[in-house]
């Protein structure tokens, strides 16, 4: 399986401007650019569809965890946070922290916990991030 996404930039880093858009068109022509990714210009960068990916990723796979440990969750929400910071001349994505809040019936918290943990560690996106990650779980009844 292959998924495409595509970026155009016109113009220096500071000044320019560029959209980015994807395969199945979730993306078309979005706006990003220094200030949407430095400051807050409405628009999106990459730190954010990394987080977002992130959080869809490990949320689906807690599914599947769940699923084979023979529980169906009412609910799972997932918030990614994605660090970008300095790293000698340039930046570098240092950590994505997830937030994890579930409803999961006949779960208890340490169950939770560690099949959350197998989750995160199968989860693709988790092993291709050259970051460190956390993981707070909370289940809620």
């Amino acid at each position: 399986m292959i998924r495409k996404a595509k970026a155009v930039w016109s113009g220096s880093g500071r000044a320019g401007r560029g959209y980015l858009s994807s395969e199945s068109g979730v993306l078309a022509e979005t706006a990003y650019s220094f200030k949407t990714r430095f400051e807050n210009e409405k628009g999106t960068n990459p730190e954010e569809l990394i987080a977002a990916a992130h959080a869809g990723c490990f949320t689906m796979s807690l599914a599947f965890v769940l699923q084979s440990a023979g529980f169906t969750p009412t609910e799972l929400s997932t918030e990614a946070a994605v660090t970008l910071e300095a790293d000698g001349k340039g930046f570098r994505i240092s950590r994505s922290a997830l937030t994890l809040r579930g409803n999961v019936p006949n779960l208890d918290d340490a169950a939770f916990a560690r099949l959350a943990g197998e989750a995160e560690k199968s989860c693709p996106v988790s092993k291709v991030l050259n970051a460190t990650i956390t993981l707070d779980t909370k289940l809620m009844q």
